[in-house]
């Protein structure tokens, strides 16, 4: 039973990479999208990191 556990699992694993690797009409995958995306992400979470300390010491004060 374990040993159709394993196998499922490691096809949904196969199936979720080839998914995500899968290139579109334009080159570019689903992967190449996020890592091409990733660093607007990272500032943007940064400013609210930001604001957020900026109103916690608004209102401790």
């Amino acid at each position: 039973m374990n040993v159709l556990k394993f196998i499922a699992i490691g096809a949904a694993v196969a199936y979720g990479v080839s998914y995500l690797t899968k290139r579109d009409a334009n080159g570019h995958s689903i992967v190449d999208d996020v890592l091409d995306k990733a660093p607007d992400w990272a500032n943007s979470l940064k400013k609210y990191g930001q604001d957020a300390l900026e109103k916690a010491k608004a209102k401790a004060v």
